[in-house]
């Protein structure tokens, strides 16, 4: 109850000092209203004077800027337009660099593709040079030899410019235009070249397209020009007969006249020339040609011997026959033996045999009868052996030689070196000529043994079928027909 009464008391006394204070307040108001405004009064004058004095200002500010603005205004105008012109101006010079860019390029394409065929030029000018210079006639080298070696050189040497090089080689390709316009009728000039025997004389050509002929003075005589192998001077053969001889030096002398041309260009003199005779052809096979030949000797006369032996040999035909076994049927041993007898050869002799055993036992008659045809075989197939292993080593012969024809070619190229053909033709010709003489006897000897062999085999497959048919004729008989006849002496 205390504190109730506490808390109504303070309550009490916080209103009355509120309504303390607003009755203070609106005592003291009218006062304070006054005063104010007496200050509010001089501070609106102080600023309307302070209005009007900028109002004034920004009048004179604007005055002054209205002024400076028109001649700011132009300016900006001129800077504007200069700018335009500038940026017209940059555009036509970033246009122009752009399109002298493009063109330095096309110039650099240009230029690198004109340096392309400059060179393909050069080397097709350098390649004509070297065509130029192995397809002009020998006689006609030395007259060209300066322009032919300017061509080439002209590729090569740096120190020339490519005009001086293209005119090099153009050079080379006008005196080739005048060289084909001469050739067409004809052209003689003086040159040099090596006789038969060796010596160097100096003659007249005259030149018609790819025939040269020559003509010189005193025992040189008159003939064709052509080229020596492994050499760069024309060798000089003279004609053999006269009136080429005079046709050809009337010809050089006078620039008319007739011409002996040789359609094979000379091929068909260097063909004569290299031909050999079979002596020189073995010759070049080297030492073992001789086993070759000594075999190939040995095997021609065992199969003539062979040859001769067969065709002596007198075989009975089936129609012949047929009497004898007709005998033998009917056990008629004395006609059948005087029929045997007419035969001869081996055949006869072997049924004769048989005739002689026609008593004993049928295995006995067979086995005299094997005998003899087995005695025959040996004959006809004797030696025969000999032709088949001339056959197998014919080859491996000529294999040997080619073999040391190869060490040979190896040999002289160690000494002389692999430039030369002359110095590998020796070797090369023994190995290919001994593999040829080997095959040429291997061959026929093959031949040969099979066709012997099949005569021999011929000869006792008749005797062995004869034999078969002899004893099944007599097997005909009985036992007692046997001893009838052999009682009555037909045996």
């Amino acid at each position: 109850m205390a504190m109730i009464r506490r808390q109504s008391t303070h309550r009490i006394s916080g209103r009355k000092t509120m309504l303390v204070a607003i009755l203070l307040s609106f005592c003291f108001l009218p006062a304070l209203v006054l005063g104010e405004e007496a200050s509010l009064g001089k501070t609106s004058t102080s600023v309307k004077e302070d209005l009007d004095k900028s109002l004034a200002d920004l009048a004179a500010f604007r005055e002054r800027v209205a002024e400076a603005k028109l001649p700011l205004s132009r300016k900006l105008s001129s800077a504007e337009r200069r700018l335009v012109e500038l940026r017209r101006q940059q555009e036509r010079l970033r246009h122009k660099l752009d399109t002298g860019n493009l063109d330095l390029n096309n110039m650099r394409t240009a230029l690198d593709s004109n340096h392309e065929e400059e060179r393909y030029l050069l080397n097709l000018l350098d390649e004509y040079a070297r065509n130029f210079e192995t397809r002009v006639h020998i006689v006609e080298l030395s007259r060209y030899h300066d322009v032919i070696n300017e061509a080439h050189n002209a590729l090569h040497n740096g120190e020339l410019t490519p005009e001086q090089s293209f005119a090099a080689q153009l050079n080379l390709v006008t005196t080739s235009i005048r060289r084909l316009e001469k050739a067409v009728g004809g052209q003689t000039f003086a040159g040099r070249g090596i006789s038969a025997d060796g010596q160097v004389q100096d003659v007249t050509y005259a030149i018609f397209g790819p025939v040269a002929v020559f003509a010189g003075k005193g025992d040189v005589g008159a003939g064709a020009a052509d080229q020596r192998l492994g050499s760069l001077e024309p060798s000089l053969g003279p004609f053999e007969r006269l009136e080429y001889v005079e046709a050809v030096k009337s010809l050089v002398t006078s620039g008319s006249g007739m011409l002996p041309i040789d359609p094979t260009l000379g091929n068909a003199k260097k063909v004569a020339q290299s031909q050999d005779t079979m002596i020189e052809h073995m010759k070049k096979g080297g030492p073992v040609m001789i086993p070759i030949l000594l075999l190939a000797s040995a095997s021609l006369v065992v199969a003539l011997l062979k040859w001769v032996q067969l065709i002596r040999i007198r075989m009975p035909t089936k129609r012949a026959l047929t009497p004898l076994y007709n005998h033998l049927a009917k056990s008629e041993f004395k006609s059948a033996k005087k029929l045997v007898r007419r035969m001869g050869g081996p055949l006869g002799l072997m049924l004769g045999k048989g005739i002689e055993h026609v008593d004993e036992p049928r295995e006995l008659v067979e086995e005299v009868m094997f005998e003899k045809m087995l005695e025959t075989r040996l004959s006809l197939q004797s030696f025969l052996s000999f032709i088949s292993i001339s056959a197998a080593s014919a080859p491996l012969l000529g294999l040997l030689g080619t073999v040391t024809g190869i060490i040979n070619t190896f040999k002289l190229m160690t000494i002389h070196g692999a430039g030369d053909p002359k110095v590998l033709s020796s070797g090369i010709s023994e190995a290919l000529v001994t593999t040829e003489f080997g095959l040429i006897v291997a061959i026929p000897a093959l031949l040969l043994h099979a066709y012997l062999s099949r005569r021999a085999r011929r000869v006792v497959d008749g005797m062995e079928k004869s034999a078969i048919s002899f004893v099944n004729r007599i097997s005909l008989a009985t036992p007692e027909q046997k001893v009838e006849a052999a009682a009555q002496g037909h045996v």
